[in-house]
This record gives C-alpha cells, structure tokens and sequence, in this order.
C-alpha cells in the first residue's frame, strides 16, 4: 500500500519542489519514481505493476534515509532534474537562434560589434527542437526565442511551426527588436507565435537612431501596431532605461499605452561585457515609480504570477499597462523559473553567470535522451541562490548580452532634483527654393516650452539672434575678484543659497567647418556612422544635461527646456550650432548652453573625421544670457 500511495503522489506532483536537505540520491531516485510513473500512464496493464512495484522501492529507500515525510508533505515536481537545490521549479526556457542582429544597442552590443561563432558550431534547427522537446518532456511549458535579432533567421518560421506541435508546451514567445516583425508576423502567428515583446528604449526618432547606431525607428512603431492589429494582447515593449539618455521619456512611454493594449516594461539597467555598465546609469524602479505617480497618483497596482519577473501597474481607463523588471534594486532569484540555451548550444542556468554547459557537443556526440537529461539536471542543481552567487555583479565577467539572447522618462528626478524633460520635434531647416536637398525635421526640441520654427530669427555665417535678443542689454561691468576661488586662493564651489529665484536663459553658437567633400556627405546624410545632424542634437542635450558633471564647479541646474539647432552654411561647407537653456533658480545656464554647443560640435567632429581630418571647430561662444544680479548680456 506504502508504493501504491507513493506512486499516486508522484503521479499527481504538481507542488512545491525537494528542497536542499534532499540528498542527491534521494532526488535521482525521486526523478526515477517519476519517470516510472509517466510509464505506467502510456504503458500497459503488466508493466504499470512491475514499475509500481519500483516506485515502491524508492519510496522504502526514502522513507529509510529519514527524507519520506519531508517528500510526502512537499511532493516531487514536475521534473526533479529541472528543479534546483533551493526548490526553483524551471518551467521556461530561452532559447537564442542567432548571434547576429541588425542593430548596435548601447547597452547590448559593443561599438565594434562582437565575435561571433562559425556557423557550423551554432545549433541547426533540427538540433534546437530536440532539446525543446527533451526539455517540455520534462516539464517546460514556455519557450521564448531570442537572438542576436531572432527574425533575421531565415528558418524562424519553420521552427516556430515545429514547436507549436509539442505536445505540452503552452506558450512560443519572441523578442525582437521589431524591424522585421511587420513582414513577418502574419506568418509567425499562423506557424503558432502566441506572444511578442518588442525592444523600444525611445519614441524620439533621432534619439532611436543615437541609442541603436542604426536607422529604423519607424519600422518598429509599424511592428508594434502590426500586433496589436493581429491580435496579439499585449503586446510587451521593453524598454531598458539609462540616465542621461531616455530616463526622460518614462511618461511618454506610460502615455503611450493610452489607446494600445502595450504592457511597457521598464528595465532596469544591467552589466553585460561591452556595454560599460556605471551603477550610475541605472535609474531604479522606485525612482520610475515616483516621478509616474506624480502625473498619474491614480496609478493602480496589479496581480502578478509568483514566478513572474514584473511588477505591474495600470494608469485607470488606459488600455494597457505598465511593469518593472527590477533585476537590479529588487531581484527576483528566488521565484527565477528560467533556463536559457545560447545560440551555440550552452546551458545557462543564470543570466548573470558565466558558468556554462555544451549540450551541443553533447548531442553531436551522440548523447542519449537519458544522458542530456543527467547533464541538465547537474547543472539546474548547480544553480546558485541569487546572481550567479555574486555579491558585486557590476563586476562580473559574462558574455555581451546579445549572445545570451536577453532583453534583455518631464517631472524631477526624485533622486537627484534633476528636472528631466520631453523631447519635442521641431523643424530645423527652412525649405530653400534654391536648395537641392529636402527639408530636414529633427526631434531636438526639449521642455515643455513648443518651439515654433517660424519664430527663430534668421541667421547667416556665424551670427546668432533669438527671439530675446531685442531685450538684452551690453555687458555689465565684470567683477574684479574670480568668483570661483576662495581667499586663499583655491578652488571652491560658489555659495548661491541667499539668492533670490529668478528665470534665467543663456545661448550659445558654435561653427565647425568641415570641407566639402565631408559636407556634402552630411547635407545627403551619407556619413557611414549615420545621421551627423541628428546624433550631434542629440549629444548637445544630453551634455547640458550633464553639465555639472563635466565642469567640476557648477552647480546641479533643473533644466526646464533645452534647445539644440544645427544648420548648414553652403558658402562656408560648416555646421552652424546654436544651443539655448532655460532654468528658474538661483544661478545661470550659460555652461549649460556652451557644453551643450561644445558637445554637438565634438560629435559632428567625431562623426566626420573619418572622411577627412581637416576639420576645424570655432566660435565656439556665448550669444546671449538673461537673468541674474549681473543683468542681461547680448553678443552685439
């Protein structure tokens, strides 16, 4: 009766897993009972007794070694060799299909791209269905293809078909960057694709291209409504927030899920090799939460699944949602249900580890079923408690995360008093009737101030006037002492707490003159490392932002609108940049406004050197300033 009882349990586990105390005798017997089980389900009358009868010897043998009631009270899961020493029930699999991808994410990809395996040493098609299947036999119910960029595999279709026809799995899952995924998709979803996140970190087309060092923003917005139209509900975007570069966006992203059924998924910034991690880049999930609430404060909170790696939340009335991947400030290890296959064929039990196992040599060694499965479960056994049981993963050595196949924002920074801020798309150039290039459209505008096209003044050669420049007044006499030195003479940081709030607003120029050859390739946007006037607006807002972390005396500003402007002066083959900020406070922007026009220039300089190296920045200067105990100032 004790066997029969035993092996009901087993045939019914579905609870929590053996736990650590759990020898590895009694789990391998365990997974053996198991097995015996699912037999005596397809087998037939003669061999259910005979393999009853073994299940009862495993039991006696537990019950012997002192583990049976602790077995009893927490039946054996699905797969006792997909269960790891703390109890971790992995019923997810990440499978990557390629290394390869058409994009150079900054926080994926290093600049230079990486080293990618032969093909010959990837695994084939055929290959990464028998290990889905090996792997749903034991109990996985989820598989999500990944890369690299999974869509630019040629087969994809046909391996999705594939393993739609297990038996057991549940869900076929992509992630993809979605350049591809509009042409493609009608097709992903007839072969059986059930579920979509697509990779977006900005709505700003120029900042896309900036982040991604590739153009596409476009096709991916098509994609994401391409889903949406076919059904898929939701779709989930993920988006990995960096400060200083789209932390700013955060609402644009909640506002967005508006009128889509979206599940935005913020995530929080992690350490890949390459991709120059700084635990200041990282914006925390708390610090996301805080500045969304302040526009939102109705923000509800939803259920979540126990093994589930967000933190979800819905803006009332909204279609769709948003939620937080917070591997960082709150990991989620110890509900971790994943397991990832690179696409060279490695088992990796954890992202952040670099510990790894070759089930391709394995199989193309000819490794039995039985065997993959005694090497799964040693590793899935060897899985540490947390982050590969590292204390400091900003330091830890790992592969880019495009080989692993993981995807793996105008309100104050609650943490830092940053005012961060909304880009806005203005027009940059005027349509000239003799000109033979189009009219160029960047977003570059920043605040919550519109800028209107129509009323900027014009300006030729390197002469700059705004729309202030008829209030200003000539320079006030200069003090006689350096503000920035005490009596002593050393440096120190100017003491502004007993002055009076007031608006302030500074601009800035500056010129690079390129030749023509490099500026003619910039007028027809043929410069190899991609759009030269759009990255460098992009550059010249982020450094004014910035600021005060690049000039050591000056204080931290809350910016409220940033403006960069880039023209194209023929008769001089030169970039002419013109940069204004705006602040309420107790000091002035005018390092704000000169970094800012200072950085585009550099960017435009490091964007064309390789066309030519004869290229001079100059009059670099302050136009004008308004504001301040010292009044107004204007560059007659």
């Amino acid at each position: 009766m004790a066997a029969v009882a035993w092996a009901r349990l087993l045939r019914g586990a579905r609870g929590a897993a053996l736990r650590r105390v759990c020898s590895t005798r009694v789990r391998t017997r365990a997974a053996s009972a198991v097995a015996q089980v699912r037999e005596i389900r397809r087998g037939r009358d003669a061999g259910r007794l005979q393999i009853r009868q073994r299940a009862g010897d495993a039991g006696e043998e537990l019950q012997s070694s002192g583990s049976r009631r602790f077995v009893l009270e927490r039946a054996a899961p699905f797969s006792a060799f997909l269960v790891d020493s703390f109890g971790r029930q992995h019923n997810y699999l990440r499978i990557s299909l390629t290394e390869k991808c058409n994009l150079r994410c900054q926080y994926c990809m290093p600049e230079e791209g990486v080293q990618l395996t032969p093909k010959s040493e990837l695994l084939t098609a055929q290959e990464i269905i028998t290990l889905a299947r090996l792997f749903v036999k034991e109990g996985v119910e989820k598989i999500r293809l990944t890369g690299g960029e999974p869509l630019i595999r040629p087969d994809v279709v046909d391996i999705v078909g594939k393993l739609y026809k297990l038996e057991g799995l549940k869900t076929i899952a992509v992630t993809t960057n979605g350049i591809n995924l509009t042409r493609l998709l009608p097709q992903l979803k007839e072969a059986g694709l059930n579920a979509i996140n697509i990779s977006l970190d900005t709505l700003v087309p120029a900042k896309f291209e900036f982040i991604v060092r590739r153009k596409g923003f476009h096709k991916v917005i098509e994609g994401i409504h391409k889903a949406t139209e076919l059904g898929y509900h939701p779709v989930k975007v993920n988006c990995v927030v960096m400060r200083g570069f789209n932390e700013d966006e955060v609402l644009d992203f909640v506002d967005f899920t508006k009128d889509l059924p979206l599940d935005v998924r913020f995530i929080e910034y992690m350490p890949f090799d390459g991709n120059k991690w700084n635990f200041k880049k990282m914006v925390s999930y708390k610090e996301m939460l805080d500045t969304i609430k302040q526009r939102w404060p109705e923000l509800e909170k939803l259920p979540c699944e126990t093994s589930s790696t967000a933190k979800s939340y819905k803006v009332p009335h909204f279609q769709g949602q948003i939620s937080f991947i917070t591997s960082m400030s709150e990991h989620f290890c110890g509900s971790c249900n994943r397991l990832r296959i690179t696409a060279d064929g490695n088992l990796k039990v954890c992202l952040f580890g670099n510990s790894e196992v070759s089930l391709r040599d394995h199989l193309r060694s000819g490794a039995s079923e039985e065997e993959l499965i005694q090497i799964i479960g040693k590793a899935v056994g060897r899985k540490k408690k947390q982050h590969a049981g590292m204390f400091n993963i900003s330091q830890m050595k790992n592969r880019p995360m495009v080989l692993i196949g993981s995807h793996p924002e105008k309100q104050w920074h609650v943490a830092t008093g940053i005012l961060q801020t909304q880009l806005q798309g203005y027009c940059v150039f005027q349509k000239d009737p003799s000109s033979t290039f189009d009219t160029k459209c960047l977003d570059a505008s920043v605040g919550q101030v519109p800028v209107d096209c129509q009323s900027k003044k014009a300006y030729s050669g390197s002469e700059f006037h705004t729309r202030d420049s008829a209030s200003c007044t000539k320079l006030p006499c200069a003090s006689d002492n350096l503000t920035h030195t005490d009596e002593e003479g050393r440096a120190t940081m100017v003491d502004v707490g007993g002055k009076p709030d007031s608006r302030r607003s500074a601009v800035a120029g500056a010129v690079v003159l390129l030749g023509e050859k490099a500026f003619r390739m910039v007028r027809q946007n043929q410069v190899k490392k991609g759009d030269v006037l759009a990255v460098a607006q992009i550059a010249g807002i982020q450094g004014a932002k910035l600021t005060s972390q690049l000039i050591p005396l000056c204080h931290n500003i809350p910016l409220y609108h940033v403006e960069v402007s880039l023209s194209l002066d023929e008769a001089r083959h030169a970039v002419v940049i013109c940069s204004s900020c705006h602040t309420w406070g107790r000091t002035g922007v005018e390092m704000e406004a000169l970094t800012a026009a200072s950085l585009a220039a550099l960017t435009v300089y490091d964007m064309c050197k390789s066309v030519t190296q004869d290229i001079i920045i100059q009059e670099l200067k302050l136009l004008s300033k308004t504001g301040g105990q010292r009044g107004d100032f204007s560059r007659v």
